[in-house]
């Protein structure tokens, strides 16, 4: 018979554990409105803050210039072509003052930075947004050459890097925030190319200039977007490229990838980009506004239901997980080898 005692027992443990789950649940319940609370803080006096902004032609520089312009901002948007300016003039308020700006131009740099220097005055610059991107060549790895990824370096990595530095006393003086678009590809690599790796230099960059302006006041704040239709995603740009890579590719090369690579390579591409790119753009810009404007900017932000759901949850899986992901998503070359241990079945 069981005892009297033991019943007691473990009527008591059930209680225990239940009070236990209860302290749980209210404790994360609470820390969860503490942390939206905390989210929701803002800064004021957006009229006595200037924000400089690259790549504002097109996508999310030329949206998140408008809005903050709309909020009151001292907006100073860099595009790359007259045209790009001209047109966000035309869309925005007095207020908002576009330059011309290219990015891997050491002289425009600087130009820059002393038309900033006048604009703010004692105040310093409030933010420095550093989107402007590009993307191609994108495509296998054995198709590229040292220049195809030193263009994309010069302009998402090293521009950034160089950009920020001649910023930066602007920054200090202002307590300001540095905001770096980079990319769920600066977390997984899914394709070859100079794109991948300067996001994931765009990370290593951020977080260490976080560190260290952290004494200074200067909060930096990472934008992870997913995959969303702007000039970096355009399939007839993208394609071109990808032919002109293969045009120029030895037949050896040609030959072990199989003469219907290119044209499989290409319709996974529109597949993958049709399914995943999302039109709403604003999705990534809300995101930039969130850093300019709380009280306690995040670290990360993380824009797309995409880079939310599949890519940044798979960047924490092991990589075989991910690698099984990438293949589903392209062809396989004519050639491909099955390897097993170290020998290799060559199909002969």
């Amino acid at each position: 018979m069981v005892s009297e005692e033991s019943i007691l027992f473990d009527i008591s443990e059930v209680i225990l554990s239940h009070q236990v789950i209860t302290f749980i649940l209210i404790l994360i319940a609470v820390s969860a409105v503490v942390w939206y609370i905390r989210d929701s803080y803002r800064v004021d006096d957006f009229d006595q803050k200037h924000v400089f902004i690259t790549g504002c032609d097109s996508g999310f520089g030329n949206l998140v210039a408008r809005q903050l312009d709309r909020k009151g901002f001292n907006v100073i948007a860099a595009c790359l072509t007259e045209e790009g300016a001209s047109e966000l003039t035309a869309a925005s308020s007095p207020r908002l003052k576009t330059l011309l700006f290219n990015v891997t131009d050491s002289a425009s740099i600087r130009s820059a930075v002393e038309f900033v220097r006048a604009e703010v005055g004692e105040r310093g610059l409030w933010g420095l947004v550093n989107n402007a991107g590009r993307s191609i060549p994108i495509g296998p790895t054995e198709w590229m050459q040292l220049e195809d990824f030193t263009k994309v370096l010069d302009v998402n990595l090293l521009g950034v890097i160089e950009v920020t530095l001649l910023f930066l006393p602007l920054l200090k003086q202002a307590q300001g925030r540095v905001v770096n678009v980079a990319s769920i590809l600066g977390r997984l690599a899914l394709n070859g190319g100079g794109y991948c790796l300067s996001k994931w230099g765009v990370e290593a960059f951020s977080d260490s200039l976080r560190r260290d302006m952290q004494h200074f006041g200067v909060k930096v704040s990472i934008i992870e977007p997913g995959f969303f239709k702007t000039g970096v995603t355009r399939l007839d740009l993208i394609e071109a490229d990808l032919k002109r890579l293969w045009d120029r590719l030895p037949q050896d090369v040609k030959d072990s990838y199989g003469e219907n690579y290119l044209d499989e390579y290409v319709k996974a591409q529109d597949f993958s980009m049709g399914l995943l790119c999302s039109s709403d753009i604003s999705k990534v810009t809300n995101c930039m506004q969130h850093a300019l404007t709380a009280v306690h900017p995040r670290t990360r932000y993380g824009a797309g239901w995409d880079a939310k759901l599949l890519w940044i949850p798979l960047s924490y899986l092991p990589s075989f997980v991910a690698d099984f992901t990438v293949s589903v998503l392209l062809p396989v070359p004519r050639d491909h080898r099955k390897v097993q241990g170290n020998q290799v079945d060559t199909g002969n």
